[in-house]
């Protein structure tokens, strides 16, 4: 009887340590570098790709599903990186900066999933699907936008100034289906700006005998770093997320800088080359 008990408790440990086997699976590593595209190869095309650090920025095609996603990292610490497939499979490895790269290709097998989405059964649970949506978008834009302001590009020279006050656009750039205005409000004089508003609006020349200009305004799906106020002789940088638009040559873009309880007011004018050809 006393054997027999031991062979049990043998027997249940075994397969409790095989489960455990099976369940446990430990992540690989992928090293990256800010001078060379890691191109990573997946079974199926890429529907989400996310970083958990600034540090790190895995690009894929957004308009059309593609197999391959490019991966560059500045120095800082290690990170991760989660992809879903179209199939709903899921794929997750931690992400190192590494000066010299000995590894530029990844082609991943199917086998390298760590599991795959869940079935939406229920409403409520296609309502909890829905709001984690837009949690990924919100943390998408934060990430991207957080990457557009570490780079030093820009798309030319659009800058005004009033008093001291000076309203740039750095940089405008497409990504899926929306434009990323990187803006940068410089204060050279020698008071505080307070922010009441800055807004960006399509401006339409109407033809005819009766000229005349008529202004919509639009709605930005996401502001990054927007300040309340900037202090003298301080700058700060921010972007606003729009849906993806273009104009035609009698139709601009303005960009509308308001102080709150003051007159130093900026208008500027964005041409429609501008819009139409982001980086």
């Amino acid at each position: 009887m006393k054997n027999s008990i031991i062979i049990i408790v043998l027997v249940f440990i075994s397969a409790f340590a095989k489960v455990k086997a099976q369940t446990t699976h430990l992540l690989d590593t992928i090293y990256a570098n800010d001078t060379k595209n890691v191109a990573l190869f997946f079974p199926e095309p890429i529907r989400q790709g996310i970083t958990g650090s600034d540090n790190f920025v895995f690009t894929y095609n957004r308009e059309k599903e593609q197999y391959f996603g490019l991966l560059q990292a500045t120095p800082g610490k290690e990170s991760n990186l989660l992809v879903v497939n179209r199939n709903g499979s899921i794929f997750s490895y931690i992400v190192r900066y590494k000066k010299q790269l000995s590894k530029l290709n990844y082609f991943i097998p199917l086998s390298n999933s760590i599991g795959n989405e869940k079935p939406i059964v229920k409403n409520s649970v296609l309502v909890e699907s829905s709001e984690e949506l837009v949690d990924n978008s919100t943390y998408y834009y934060q990430k991207f936008c957080s990457y557009l302001l570490n780079r030093k590009q820009r798309i030319a020279r659009i800058k005004k100034r009033n008093e001291g006050i000076i309203l740039t656009v750095e940089n405008i750039v497409f990504d899926k289906d929306e434009l990323y205005f990187v803006i940068e409000i410089e204060n050279n004089s020698t008071l505080d700006y307070d922010l009441n508003f800055l807004n960006l609006s399509i401006e339409t020349r109407q033809k005819g005998k009766r000229k005349s200009l008529q202004r919509l305004y639009q709605e930005p799906i996401y502001k990054h770093n927007l300040p309340s106020k900037i202090k003298e002789n301080e700058m700060a940088r921010f972007v606003y997320v729009l849906p993806k638009f273009s104009l035609s040559d009698d139709r601009r873009a303005i960009l509308e800088l308001n102080e709150k309880d003051g007159e130093r007011n900026i208008e500027m004018k964005l041409s429609h080359r501008y819009i139409n050809n982001p980086n």
